[in-house]
């Protein structure tokens, strides 16, 4: 079943909060922020969709990278944690959300790892309840695999990109530029081991995403002491995207449930160490 756009959400004039955040459709009503996290070589106004199917549940607040759309003069950061960085402190201020100050975090391929470091880099009292983590493997599974000798229209694919920009062959460039510049802050990622976090985590894979084996999301479960789930969903490797708002459903269900931490001294195994062939 797909959520019905409420009329609100569908008329509410999106605004910009400072360079990094983009709100498609602000809600009145201040109930449970979801902060957004683009794919590589993806931006803030891919999530338009999916805010619109999620109010007036959820609010989203969709990441703004350098390097792109009205950013495109703004320089990445030069590695993976000066990005984290930047993103933790743009965000921290807008921490607060509706309901009770509730929030969660959604991130898809890079933008799934980006949501777990960036929340790790966050205090632990300010992290967010929920990390959903879509088509990507665990952190400790991460691979940077070599990208540069790829060809644009294979680098499109993979990312799931081609589809986008078919009908504009204008944007081509302007979508290399920015993917490139996220593959090489996301080569730069070096995992540490460290505690696992009080945020639950959900991780999705696409039924048909060629990028991540939908058997790769348990390993997960290594980086949270709180809640863990994890289920494979129809879609590719971009579940949300421009032309469609992605697990709606799910997430209205996700969000309005409130997970339940686990015990700080619960013993959680280590992740394996698998090759991935995630971006």
């Amino acid at each position: 079943m797909t959520t019905a756009t409420p009329p609100a959400a569908r008329t509410a004039r999106p605004r910009v909060e400072g360079d990094w955040l983009f709100v498609p459709a602000p809600q009145a009503h201040r109930p449970v922020r979801l902060f957004c996290f683009p794919h590589a070589g993806g931006d803030a106004t891919a999530y338009t969709p999916l805010a619109r199917a999620l109010a007036p549940v959820a609010e989203v607040w969709a990441l703004r990278p350098p390097a792109r759309g009205g950013r495109s003069r703004h320089p990445m950061p030069p590695d993976f944690d000066s990005l984290a960085a930047a993103v933790a402190e743009a965000l921290a201020p807008h921490l607060t959300g509706g309901d009770g100050g509730r929030f969660a975090f959604y991130g898809q391929s890079f933008g799934a790892l980006l949501a777990y470091e960036v929340a790790r880099a966050l205090p632990a009292d300010r992290r967010p309840e929920l990390i959903v983590a879509v088509g990507a493997p665990s952190p400790a599974e991460w691979s940077g695999r070599e990208t540069r000798d790829l060809d644009a229209s294979e680098l499109l694919r993979l990312t799931g990109l081609e589809e986008s920009v078919r009908a504009h062959p204008d944007l081509v460039e302007l979508a290399l530029g920015a993917l490139r510049a996220d593959l090489a802050v996301s080569a730069t990622y070096r995992h540490r081991p460290h505690a696992p976090i009080g945020s639950a985590i959900h991780a999705l894979a696409g039924a048909d995403d060629p990028m991540l084996a939908t058997t790769g999301l348990t390993g997960w479960a290594a980086h949270t002491r709180g809640a863990f789930g994890h289920r494979v969903v129809p879609g590719g490797h971009l579940l949300a995207t421009v032309d469609r708002p992605g697990p709606a459903d799910l997430l209205t269900s996700l969000l309005t449930s409130r997970p339940t931490p686990l015990p700080a001294d619960r013993q959680v195994p280590a992740a394996p160490r698998n090759a991935s062939r995630e971006q």
